[in-house]
């Protein structure tokens, strides 16, 4: 029995299962990625809601199939959180897909009560709303950011140094209604008239489809690598974190060894010319008082290194340790011991510039939500599940650091962004650093928690894209997963193998203009969410009053 494509375009079922293979399968690092599957990756669920409609189902049943096409595409597309801890992983997915529904129902709702047109603007203004408030609350998971999938191929996507990541996002959605319109849509929504064209359907789909192709390979053509260059050394020493890397691993590496392996793999790469050096996060192992950092052994072996190669600087990751004289001025995050008192536990980065002068650091403040951050009000309901995190959150700071030399004869220009692991995710947080100074972006992470699986490749993809945002080169050392170069364009232009120890050397461009994007941050994700918020009143308006 043949099934046509009106058979198939009718059954729920087949939607629900359809939509979100092709999201996965136009994902960054599907085995074979088609970004323009993104395009096309919502119709289904449009469709869904249209066939539920005409059928007259109940709000409930809507929610729930719309939430397992959601639920099935966070799935196959993060599953490998799972790898770094089962239970945070399977929790991420079904919390993160409950989230993302919710602007769905606001959808459901607007579309049922106001119509078609205005129901269909709500369909694209409360999906960017929420992706907004995703890059902000505490129960931040942007991973599946609409825009992030457009990571594979920047030449695409060169107009996000306007728009930023949501600029894509506002594409994909665009793309997927006027799609939408074309195979299923005619009859609810008239062809408007604009600029002086009567918009046929497909007219509106072959033009959102392809204007923002040709608007980036105009900027493409004109692009050029800008700034004054500088050599940078990244290091990837390749020490497994579940058992080599923290002590209690059954393959524990002294901490003075993983020192020495990252001072050899160094040394091996360095020039007179080499003006930085990049380590991963948590390179240094064992726990640092901020209050005694100089005074530390591998501080001072990392100090010592710098004097040998005069000109020189590096950035390291580090666990450091900050605490408060008294529970009145320790902070929201403190902790308490009675032998410690009140006191903060960072994920941080260390940047030393001189053998002698002061060591600055910053503190990772995108924390990874159940992992390295529980909100206040979630602790008493989680209790004592663990979801492979630390006791408690780490703490955070309010602004952002931009590592400078203290050095009267080091090189001004070189201001960098250390973007920890998990940061480099959000669009405004790295371009914040931007605003502050920096002219290059080095991101320091630990991959390995996800072994070989998509997730260390997904986030290597991305930083491609903060690359386009700020237009600043990056430098990327992982402890493993991918090091290597980035340049302004978003073109990987050196990287390492996944699980090796390597070392990379690599001249990159700093460059110190704005973008647009840059210079104004979410101009298009705070609108929309005036837009939506002004539709849901109207929405509640018209419920209430006939």
């Amino acid at each position: 029995m043949s099934l046509s494509f009106k058979d198939f375009a009718n059954k729920p079922w087949l939607l629900v299962l359809l939509g979100p293979l092709l999201l996965w399968a136009g994902w960054p690092v599907h085995p074979a990625p088609a970004p323009l599957l993104l395009l096309v990756g919502l119709v289904p669920l449009l469709r869904l809601e249209q066939v539920l409609r005409t059928q007259g189902a109940r709000t409930g049943r809507f929610w729930w199939l719309s939430y397992l096409f959601l639920l099935l595409w966070n799935v196959l597309t993060t599953y490998w959180v799972a790898y770094s801890t089962l239970v945070g992983g399977i929790a991420a997915n079904i919390l993160n897909a409950a989230l993302q529904s919710l602007p769905l129902l606001a959808f459901w709702h607007t579309r049922r009560r106001l119509g078609p047109a205005l129901g269909y603007l709500g369909f694209v203004v409360y999906w960017l709303a929420f992706e907004q408030l995703h890059l902000t609350w505490d129960l931040s998971w942007p991973w599946l950011t609409l825009g992030n999938g457009f990571a594979m191929v920047p030449g695409w996507v060169q107009w996000y140094e306007y728009t930023g990541q949501l600029g894509g996002s506002l594409w994909v959605l665009l793309a997927n209604l006027a799609v939408f319109w074309v195979l299923f849509g005619r009859q609810e929504v008239a062809a408007p008239r604009m600029l002086g064209l009567r918009w046929k359907p497909w007219l509106a789909a072959f033009t959102t489809l392809v204007l923002p192709l040709l608007v980036s390979f105009a900027i493409d053509a004109r692009w050029q690598e800008k700034g004054q260059a500088a050599e940078v050394v990244v290091v990837q020493p390749n020490i497994d974190p579940f058992q080599e890397k923290f002590a209690g691993g059954a393959k524990y590496i002294p901490a003075d060894q993983q020192l020495q392996r990252l001072v050899s793999l160094t040394e091996s790469a360095l020039t007179p010319q080499t003006k930085l050096v990049l380590w991963p996060e948590t390179a240094l192992e064992e726990t640092h008082w901020e209050n005694q950092l100089a005074q530390q052994s591998d501080v001072q072996r990392v100090q010592r290194l710098v004097a040998a190669h005069p000109g020189l600087r590096l950035i390291t990751g580090i666990t450091s340790v900050s605490s408060y004289a008294s529970k009145e001025v320790a902070s929201p995050t403190a902790r308490f011991r009675d032998d410690l008192g009140y006191y903060d536990v960072f994920n941080a980065a260390l940047h030393v510039s001189s053998p002698t002068g002061p060591l600055q650091v910053y503190h990772k403040s995108k924390l990874v939500p159940g992992v390295e951050k529980v909100p206040g009000w979630l602790n008493s309901a989680l209790g004592t599940i663990d979801l492979g995190g630390v006791v408690g959150s780490y703490g955070s700071q309010e602004q952002r650091t931009v590592f400078r030399s203290f050095s009267p004869t080091a090189d001004s220009s070189l201001r960098v962004a250390p973007v920890i692991c998990y940061e480099s995710v959000y669009s405004d947080y790295v371009a914040e650093y931007v605003r502050r100074g920096a002219t290059l972006i080095g991101i320091i992470t630990n991959d390995g928690w996800w072994s070989d699986s998509p997730g260390y490749k997904q986030h290597l993809t991305y930083g491609r894209l903060r690359a386009i945002e700020t237009r600043r080169d990056i430098a990327r050392s992982a402890n493993t997963g991918i090091s290597g170069f980035i340049n302004q364009r978003g073109d990987i232009v050196q990287q390492t193998g996944w699980w090796v120890p390597a070392v990379s050397r690599y001249t990159v461009h700093l460059n110190d203009e704005l973008t647009f994007y840059t210079r104004h941050g979410e101009l298009l994700g705070h609108a929309v969410q005036a837009v939506a918020v002004l539709l849901l009143a109207f929405v509640v308006v018209r419920r209430f009053v006939k």
